[in-house]
């Protein structure tokens, strides 16, 4: 037991943490480390300095650092930087021999270590020991024969200590490793630098038919050598080393970079002409999309010394080679046929733009549909426009048209403008019998709205009214659902004076059973009948539409025409279709269409009719209510709830009952207010002792007024949040109603003189 309660104490309590929320202040581990390294926590004060005052300490000093560094080997020999660290401590006390003996033990352990090479030569050349130096520069490039800092160093080091002789024997040790670009050239300039022309031509002799590299680089090695011939005043020698470079390359490897070079330097020697052979002989052979650089060096020099129409055959060459390397990736791309034949028609014969056109019309789209033959068919109207504007050779242009016409697949598809081009062609040749002929092989063959539209206008143009009247049968007998055919045909009859032909032609309009604008149709009947002055047969044809709908902006539009004749009753005509329309519109279910009835007739009203008419049609107008509905997901869920506006007419049955609670409810506050009002004139005199009675007998008949407001029912999912104006409407609206509803009104009565009793009571 004692045990146990020893290891009960033993136990530390934990602290409840009864605020739980975070500190105002918060200590990140950021801030931590920043108020550390500021105070300095961490810093160990530095060692003490030693003075060294006689050579004993000095040999125990220097004791104690070698044993230091001999530890650091013996724990890691493969660490390189122990051993420089190590020889270059002994080379700062002057001990050049315990240096290099700690170096030469360094390489037996990583002889293959460029640091340690580079530290040990350094370390000879500090000492002026060049014999030592060389010797090392000969063990490295030996053993790593690769590392080109060896032999630039070692070179350096010739040249600084005056051995011209050694350092070119060093270069030529170089030159059998067949080092890279960069290693010749320092050969070369070596060479250069003490005026030995000769043999910087033999090294570059050697070099470019000794070295291999990749072409690009191989090839400036050539221009380069060719560029050294010229700086040092060899143009002969320059210009054979182009030829030669010409002839070594051949066609199979050939580069516009060496030509381009060839050409600038025959450029600097004004031999015009040999730039000239010498681009044109490379735009002969070099591909294309290869020769841009070419190009545009070839038009520099035209347009510096060549003449006008050197400058533009180069730039109208370069840019059809260019085409045509687009047109035959892609023999489809009828974009690139149209660029092509826009540059060879601005420069060059009719024969060479009929060759390029008869090679792109022969690139037919390998399927039959229409949207891949769109910019296909334009090929062809650029032809045929071509042969009959520039070269004026009508008769091959209709030899186009009619190939065109009989490539075309018909029966799938047809395109409009192809035939009615075609017919304009021949019209404009003189040739009505050709164009009526093709025009009437084109309604035969794939009759199109379009087609049926260009040749009546041609016709019409012709003043050809027969015809018009057959091509107008033959388009309704084609497209019998087009109003605005209908309307055309009408309007072509009116014009030529011959109204009941037009009437007749509206009446079997819409008379058809399927119309894809009846709207339209309807509006140019009525309107052809406006402008007849047939008033009769408007009212007709409004109550005849008014039967197929009973849509809110023909009841308007009737109303209007009613308004707009200049009678005597028109007045009341107009106000008998509001009431017409007001009637045939209770039962519909758009709301919003009823109101803009009431609104136009209401603005009729206040415009031409009376005061008690003005009233009459304001108690019509409904009351605005805010609603709230659910929403109901795609899956079914509920989505919450939204906000409409919903619009109570008076008239309306279903809300009657609660229309004329609310018209009773305002009734009998209104009713309360002109008693409490004529109570007070009675009593002026009163006044002090009664205020306190009126403001008692008003908080008690406030919970009645509420009592019939809010004795209302309202749905669970819905609410009304009416403004105060639309209530005044509403209430006269209902009070309307609760006239004609007798035993409302007594009940009214009764429950006002029951409250004006209470009221004096109390």
């Amino acid at each position: 037991m004692a045990s146990t309660a020893a290891g009960k104490q033993r136990i530390p309590k934990v602290a409840k943490v009864k605020n739980k929320a975070p500190a105002e202040v918060q200590i990140t581990a950021e801030q931590l480390l920043r108020e550390a390294k500021e105070r300095e926590l961490e810093l160990l004060p530095p060692p003490p300095k030693q003075k060294i005052t006689d050579s004993e300490e000095l040999n125990d000093y220097k004791l104690k650092k070698r044993k230091g560094f001999e530890d650091n080997i013996r724990k890691n020999r493969t660490v390189i930087s122990n051993w420089i660290k190590y020889a270059q401590w002994e080379e700062s006390l002057k001990e050049v021999q315990r240096a290099r003996s700690i170096y030469e033990r360094a390489l037996d352990v990583d002889h293959r270590n460029i640091t340690l090479w580079l530290k040990y030569a350094e370390m000879e050349m500090k000492s002026r020991q060049v014999n030592h130096a060389r010797n090392i520069w000969d063990r490295a490039i030996t053993i790593l024969p690769r590392v080109n800092q060896f032999w630039y160093k070692y070179t350096y080091m010739e040249e600084m200590l005056g051995n011209i002789a050694g350092c070119r024997q060093v270069f030529e040790r170089w030159m059998e490793w067949e080092p890279e670009e960069q290693a010749w050239h320092s050969y070369i300039n070596f060479e250069l630098r003490y005026k030995e022309v000769d043999k910087a031509r033999s090294i570059y002799e050697n070099y470019i038919l000794y070295k291999k590299l990749y072409l690009d680089t191989y090839m400036k090695n050539w221009i380069k050598y060719a560029t050294f011939e010229e700086k040092h005043g060899y143009v002969a020698r320059a210009r054979k080393v182009f030829e030669r470079a010409v002839e070594f390359f051949g066609e199979e490897q050939i580069n516009e970079s060496l030509y381009v070079a060839f050409a600038r330097f025959e450029e600097k020697q004004k031999e015009f002409e040999r730039v000239r052979v010498i681009y044109k002989y490379a735009l002969d052979r070099i591909p294309k999309q290869q020769a841009q650089e070419l190009f545009k060096n070839y038009t520099v020099f035209e347009k510096r010394f060549g003449d006008r129409r050197g400058i533009e055959d180069v730039i109208v060459s370069k840019r059809r080679f260019q085409y045509e390397e687009e047109v035959k990736a892609s023999p489809h791309n009828y974009d690139a046929w149209f660029d092509y034949l826009r540059l060879v028609e601005s420069d060059a014969d009719a024969d060479t733009v009929r060759e390029v056109y008869e090679r792109a019309i022969a690139n037919i789209p390998p399927i039959q549909e229409k949207r891949h033959w769109r910019r296909y068919i334009y090929l062809w109207i650029n032809y045929a426009l071509y042969e009959e504007l520039e070269v004026k050779d009508p008769e091959r242009t209709r030899q186009v048209y009619q190939a065109c016409l009989e490539l075309i697949p018909h029966k799938k598809f047809t395109f409009a403008k192809i035939w009615l081009l075609y017919g304009q062609f021949e019209i404009r040749q003189k040739n009505l019998q050709n164009a009526r002929r093709g025009l009437g092989t084109a309604i035969g063959k794939c009759p199109k709205n379009k087609l049926f539209k260009g040749y009546i206008e041609l016709e019409l143009q012709l003043r050809e009214f027969d015809r018009c009247r057959k091509l107008y049968e033959k388009y309704l007998e084609f497209s019998p659902e087009n109003c605005t055919t209908w309307i055309k045909f009408a309007e072509l009859e009116t014009i030529l004076g011959d109204t009941d032909r037009g009437r007749a032609i509206f009446e079997l309009a819409i008379g058809q059973p399927r119309l894809d604008m009846p709207e339209v149709l309807w509006k140019s009947y009525i309107d052809f009948e406006i402008e007849q002055e047939e008033y009769d047969n408007t009212r007709g044809l409004y109550k005849r539409l008014l039967q197929r709908t009973q849509h809110v902006k023909v009841w308007i539009s009737y109303a209007q025409f009613e308004l707009s004749i200049d009678s005597d009753d028109r007045m009341q005509r107009c106000r008998q279709t509001y009431e017409e329309a007001n009637k045939g519109m209770q039962s519909c279910e758009e709301k919003e269409e009823r109101l803009m009835l009431l609104e136009s007739w209401r603005d009729f009203e206040d415009e031409f009719g009376s005061f008690a008419n003005k009233e009459r049609v304001c108690k019509l107008l409904p009351e605005k209510v805010k609603k709230r509905r659910k929403i109901t997901a795609e899956d079914g869920s509920d989505a919450g709830w939204e906000e409409y506006y919903d619009y109570i007419f008076p008239e309306d049955a279903a809300n009657q009952p609660n229309l004329k609670l609310l018209a009773m409810a305002k009734m009998w506050k209104k009713q309360q207010q002109e008693d409490e009002k004529e109570e007070g004139d009675d009593e002026e005199g009163e006044e002090g002792q009664q205020a306190p009675q009126e403001k008692e007998a008003q908080e008690s008949s406030e919970p009645d007024e509420q009592g019939p407001a809010a004795s209302r029912e309202k749905p669970e999912n819905e609410y009304d949040d009416r403004d105060e104006d639309d209530e005044s409407s509403s209430s006269s609206s209902s009070s309307s109603d609760s006239e004609r509803d007798g035993g409302g009104r007594e009940d009214d009565k009764d429950k006002t003189e029951e409250t004006k009793a209470d009221t004096e009571n109390h």
